[in-house]
Parts: structure tokens; C-alpha cells; sequence
């Protein structure tokens, strides 16, 4: 097995999409023999990043979701990668039960989320330019 490898999808920003971005992501760290706690914190980090920029990010408009993960060794790295409306303020976003969709019933907790279950959560985002989300895990602490 590499010591290094990284893959990259694209796909839609429909909702039916979250799921095969969280399979694809387990499936390929899966080459390093992840325990099931490892995974499990991988998918819901995966399902919460995208999730965002589907429904935030894009607001019921078609866009393009990026995905890309790597790994060195034990470390992975994962950015999900949109084009979208972006985030005015990250700091305020981050903030737990903050949410911008007043009108469906959000938690407001997708970063406190990805932060829990990552050991590096970093979120770049530009007004009117889109938002990237990198996060890291090392496996096998």
C-alpha cells in the first residue's frame, strides 16, 4: 500500500449526493485500516462539510460539490470545495447553533460537529466566491 494517495470527485449539489461523498470517502480511506470509530468520525465530518455547502452554500441552486482527500501515512486530509454564496462571517458561523435557514429546522451545529470528530477543522470562505473546508485526522492514535 502507498504511504501517499489522494483521490478527487465532483458532483452536483443535490442532496442525494451527500451520501455517495461520505461512502466514496470511507471507501477510500479504508486502505488504511481505519478502526470503525475512525470511520464513523470520518462520515459524519464528510456528511456535515457537504451537507453545508449544498444547502448553504448553494441554497437550492445547481452548483459543483468538490471533494478531495488525501492521506500520508497515517494522516488524512480531507477540503470539500464549493463555489457558492460563501460565508460573511466563519467565526460567527462556527459559533454552535448558529444557522442562516430560519426557515427549515436547522441545528446550527455542522462545525462543532466536524471540529468534534476531526483533530484540524480550518474554513476559508469569500463572499459571492464559495467555501473550502479542510480537515484533518490522524488515524491510529
Amino acid at each position: 500500500m502507498p504511504k501517499k494517495n489522494e483521490i478527487q470527485i465532483q458532483f452536483l449539489s443535490h442532496s442525494i449526493n451527500e451520501a455517495f461523498a461520505r461512502v466514496s470517502i470511507s471507501a477510500f480511506v479504508a486502505q488504511l485500516d481505519p478502526t470503525v470509530e475512525e470511520i464513523y468520525d470520518i462520515k459524519m465530518a464528510v456528511s456535515e462539510a457537504v451537507t453545508n455547502a449544498i444547502i448553504h452554500g448553494y441554497e437550492n441552486k445547481e452548483g459543483i460539490v468538490t471533494v478531495k482527500c488525501s492521506y500520508e501515512d497515517k494522516w488524512v486530509e480531507i477540503e470539500i470545495i464549493d463555489e457558492g454564496k460563501g460565508i460573511n462571517s466563519v467565526e460567527e458561523a462556527m459559533t454552535p447553533l448558529y444557522t442562516t435557514s430560519l426557515e427549515e429546522e436547522r441545528a446550527g451545529l455542522g462545525f462543532t460537529v466536524m471540529q468534534e470528530m476531526m483533530d484540524e477543522v480550518e474554513v476559508c470562505s469569500h463572499p459571492g466566491l464559495g467555501t473550502t473546508v479542510k480537515m484533518k485526522k490522524s488515524l491510529g492514535k
